[in-house]
């Protein structure tokens, strides 16, 4: 019998298995094919913000602001994924689907709760980019060219702003990750407060460590695969991820009632 972690009035089983991944990923595809005009939706949003950034970063060319930035871009997708959690929920309770509900999933339900994660999400975000200017500012003080171009990056102190650059926004990240990976669903699914949402994530995290660990490596994995075709592939991946992530959060928590 697995063992649970009690949170307010929710359970977190501890017993996810690597199994659970390939199961999720399955009932993901299948939401997907089941729905695709959603998950085409929500992808598009995600690639065209993809796409300003890559334009951006070849025209102005300044490696200060827009590298952090596209380097943190892959955080947005949980919010991104939030409407493709609500097809998943209404497609699971035989709930009627409709683009009035599903995009306004954001919203929760009406307390304004995801919302409130959003802006946790975005001030730590602007932290990052902070950090990551000061990174860049202390490397290209050593570097003798031009350290507002692109070809600074593969430069001696570039690289090494790369290597120092993405241990720390690894971490951070991770951290991104914990909070949002079970909370977000969660709030989608429940109508409760945004800190016993994350209490809940945190939970998860650290009850089902080495597995969690490896699905926020098959997602970054898989969404940087995605990005190589011109982005193409996010319309397949983002969706399926989505799709999944919600079975995972439905394999994860259940109420303690």
């Amino acid at each position: 019998m697995a063992n649970t972690g009690k949170v307010a009035s929710y359970r977190v089983l501890d017993n996810l298995t690597f199994a659970d991944l390939k199961s999720a990923l399955a009932a993901g595809w299948s939401d997907f094919r089941a729905f695709p005009i959603y998950g085409l939706f929500f992808a598009g949003i995600y690639v065209a913000g993809g796409f300003l950034i890559y334009f951006a970063l070849m025209q102005w060319g300044n490696t200060s602001w827009l590298v952090p930035a596209a380097a943190g871009f892959p955080l947005l997708a949980p919010f991104t994924a939030v409407g493709l959690y609500e097809v998943s929920r209404r497609r699971e309770t035989g709930e009627p689907l409709s683009w009035k509900p599903i995009l306004g999933a954001l919203r929760g339900h009406g307390d304004e709760q995801i919302i409130s994660v959003g802006v946790i999400v975005f001030v730590a975000f602007a932290f990052w980019l902070m950090l990551a200017h000061g990174i860049f500012a202390v490397f290209a003080a050593q570097s003798g060219g031009n350290a507002e171009t692109l070809a600074f990056l593969m430069t001696p102190a570039g690289l090494a702003m790369l290597a120092v650059g993405s241990i720390i926004g690894a971490i951070m990240a991770l951290g991104f990750y914990a909070v949002t990976v079970m909370s977000l669903p969660l709030l989608v699914d429940q109508e409760i407060d945004f800190i016993t949402a994350i209490t809940v994530s945190l939970a998860a995290m650290r009850s089902n460590a080495a597995v969690l660990l490896v699905w926020a490596v098959m997602i970054a994995g898989l969404l940087l695969v995605a990005l190589v075709p011109f982005f193409l592939g996010l319309f397949f991946a983002l969706p399926v991820l989505g799709h999944a992530t919600w079975h995972l959060y439905r394999r994860t928590v259940t109420s303690a009632d």
